[in-house]
C-alpha cells in the first residue's frame, strides 16, 4: 500500500471543563489520505471532527498519538522544520470572515500566503483569483474582506490557501450557513480545483450529501470515534452501523409521487 500523504494514528484527545468535567473530543482515532485522494469526515456536531481536523493542522496537540504528513512524524519536528513541512497543508475554514485579518486588503492577504513563492505578487495574485472564479481579479484585490460577499470572501479564503501550492486542503464545514446556490458553486470550485492540481482534501462536514457527491472515501464519527468507514456508496448506500443509518435516514427527501 502507497504511503498515505497525511495520517493520523491512535489519536486522542479530552478537554477539561471548569468544574472538572471532562469531555473526550477524540478517541483513539486512526485516518489517512491518500494523494489526490477526498476523505469526507462526517457527523453531527460535537462528534469531535473539527477536533481532529485542528490536531491534523497542528493548531490543538493531541493528547496522544501521532500526525504524519508526507512522511514526517511532525511531533519529532522542530519549530522551524514545522513551520516549512505544514504549508503543504492547508485550512479553509467554515468562518471565512474570522479567519481573515479585517485590516489587511486582498492583495495584502494573498502577499502574506505567497511569501517567499516565486513571481509577481501582484500578478501571482490575479492569477489565484481568477482561479476561485473571481474573474478580473484585480477588481478585488485592493478591497478589504468587508467589501466582499460571504461567497466572495470563501472564495478569497480559497485563493489564500491555494498560495501556499499545498498538497491538501483541509476543509472544516467550508460550506455551512451559506445558501444553496453558492454551496453548490464552492463545492464545484472544491472538485475543479482537485481535478486541475489532484489536490488532496480532508473534508469535514455534517451534510451527507456532500461527502456523497464530492468523497472518494467517507469515515463516519459519532462521540469521538469513527463509527464506520469506507466507499461512499457503501457506507452512505447501505450503512452498518446505527449511528451511520440514523444520519443518512434524516436527509431530507422529496416526493415526486
Amino acid at each position: 500500500m502507497a504511503e498515505p500523504l497525511l495520517a493520523l494514528e491512535h489519536i486522542s484527545k479530552t478537554f477539561h471543563r471548569s468544574g472538572g468535567a471532562r469531555v473526550e473530543a477524540v478517541r483513539d482515532v486512526s485516518l489517512r489520505v491518500s494523494e489526490g485522494e477526498t476523505v469526507a469526515l462526517v457527523g453531527e456536531s460535537g462528534s469531535g471532527k473539527s477536533t481532529l481536523g485542528r490536531i491534523a493542522l497542528g493548531l490543538i496537540a493531541p493528547d496522544s498519538g501521532r500526525v504524519w504528513l508526507a512522511g514526517r512524524l511532525l511531533g519529532d519536528l522542530s519549530a522551524a522544520e514545522l513551520r516549512r513541512e505544514r504549508v503543504a497543508m492547508q485550512p479553509v475554514f467554515q468562518d471565512a470572515s474570522a479567519s481573515l485579518n479585517p485590516r489587511r486588503s486582498v492583495v495584502e492577504l494573498l502577499r502574506q500566503a505567497l511569501r517567499g513563492h516565486p513571481g509577481d505578487p501582484w500578478v501571482r495574485s490575479i492569477e489565484l483569483m481568477d482561479g476561485v472564479g473571481l474573474r478580473r481579479g484585480e477588481r478585488y484585490l485592493p478591497r478589504y474582506p468587508h467589501e466582499l460577499s460571504g461567497g466572495q470572501r470563501q472564495r478569497l479564503a480559497i485563493a489564500r490557501a491555494l498560495a501556499a501550492e499545498p498538497r491538501i486542503i483541509i476543509a472544516d464545514e467550508p460550506l455551512s450557513g451559506a445558501d444553496v446556490s453558492i454551496r453548490g458553486q464552492i463545492l464545484n470550485l472544491f472538485i475543479d480545483i482537485r481535478e486541475r492540481r489532484g489536490m488532496a482534501y480532508l473534508m469535514i462536514t455534517h451534510d451527507i450529501s456532500i461527502a456523497r457527491a464530492f468523497a472518494d472515501r467517507v469515515a463516519v464519527m459519532q462521540r469521538g470515534a469513527i463509527v464506520e468507514e469506507g466507499l461512499p456508496e457503501t457506507v452512505l448506500g447501505e450503512p452498518r452501523h446505527p449511528y451511520t443509518r440514523q444520519l443518512v435516514a434524516a436527509v431530507p427527501r422529496i416526493d415526486l409521487r
